[in-house]
C-alpha cells in the first residue's frame, strides 16, 4: 500500500498523471466493453470520459493538470482522423461511381441534423448566441468549434453539443437501424457518420468495414458541407 501511495503522489505531481489516468481508464473501459460484446451502452469513449471525470473531481485535479500530460493523446487524434481514409482508398471506385448520390444525401442529412437542431432551440426559446453554437453540433469537435465562433456561438459550448451528439448517435443507432430494418451497412454507416461526426464513425468501423468506410465518408462530406454553406445560411437568414 505505501508502494501505491508514493507511485500516486509521484504521477499526480507530473504530466505523466494524464496520460496514465488516460490509459488506465480507457483499457478498463474497452475490457468492459469487449466483454459484453460491443454493446452500445458500454461504449469505451461514453465511460472513459465519466471516468476519468471522476478520478479529477475525487482527486481535487485541475483540469490544465490533467491536459498537460493527455495531450500526446490529443494530438493522436489528426492522426486517427486521417486513419479513415484507407478504408475509403479501399473502395474508392464504388465510392466515385456513388459520389453525387453520396453528396447529396450529406446535403440533405446536413441540413435536417442543423436544421432540426436550431429549430427546436427556437421552440424552446433558446437565444441566438445558443442556437449559433448549436447549429453544427453534428460536426466532428474542432470544426464545430471553428464554425461556431464564426458565426457568433460559443466554441465551448459547440464542443460540448458535438460530443453529447456524437455519444448519443453511437449509444442509439444500433437500436434505430433495427427498429427501421435498414441492414445495408453502407446505409448505416453514411447514416451515423452524418448525424454523429467522428464518435460515430468510430463506432461504425468496429462494427463493419462497410459501415465504417462510408461513416468516414459521411464525416468528411459533413465538415467540407458546413464548414461552407453554414456561414452563408446564418448570413441570409439569421
Amino acid at each position: 500500500m505505501d508502494d501505491f501511495v508514493h507511485l500516486w503522489t509521484y504521477l499526480a505531481s507530473t504530466p505523466l498523471f494524464g496520460l496514465t489516468a488516460t490509459f488506465s481508464v480507457y483499457a478498463v473501459a474497452q475490457a468492459v466493453y469487449q466483454r459484453f460484446d460491443h454493446a452500445p451502452w458500454a461504449n469505451p469513449v461514453l465511460w472513459s470520459v465519466l471516468g476519468i471525470g471522476a478520478v479529477l473531481v475525487s482527486t481535487h485535479t485541475a483540469y490544465p493538470t490533467y491536459f498537460a500530460g493527455a495531450q500526446f493523446v490529443h494530438v493522436l487524434l489528426g492522426p486517427a482522423v486521417v486513419a479513415l481514409a484507407w478504408p475509403l482508398w479501399q473502395r474508392r471506385a464504388e465510392l466515385r461511381r456513388r459520389g453525387p448520390a453520396l453528396v447529396l444525401a450529406a446535403l440533405a442529412g446536413g441540413a435536417a441534423a442543423a436544421g432540426s437542431a436550431v429549430g427546436l432551440g427556437r421552440v424552446l426559446g433558446m437565444g441566438p448566441e445558443l442556437l449559433r453554437s448549436l447549429a453544427p453540433k453534428s460536426v466532428t469537435a474542432p470544426v464545430a468549434m471553428g464554425i461556431a465562433e464564426r458565426l457568433g456561438g460559443v466554441p465551448a459550448l459547440a464542443a460540448v453539443f458535438a460530443v453529447v451528439t456524437g455519444m448519443v448517435g453511437a449509444l442509439t443507432a444500433r437500436y434505430l437501424f433495427n427498429a427501421l430494418r435498414i441492414d445495408s451497412w453502407a446505409v448505416r454507416g453514411f447514416a451515423i457518420g452524418t448525424a454523429s461526426h467522428g464518435i460515430g464513425a468510430a463506432r461504425a468501423l468496429q462494427v463493419h468495414a462497410d459501415a465504417g468506410a462510408y461513416a468516414g465518408i459521411a464525416l468528411g462530406l459533413q465538415v467540407l458541407l458546413a464548414t461552407l454553406l453554414l456561414p452563408l445560411v446564418f448570413r441570409w437568414f439569421g
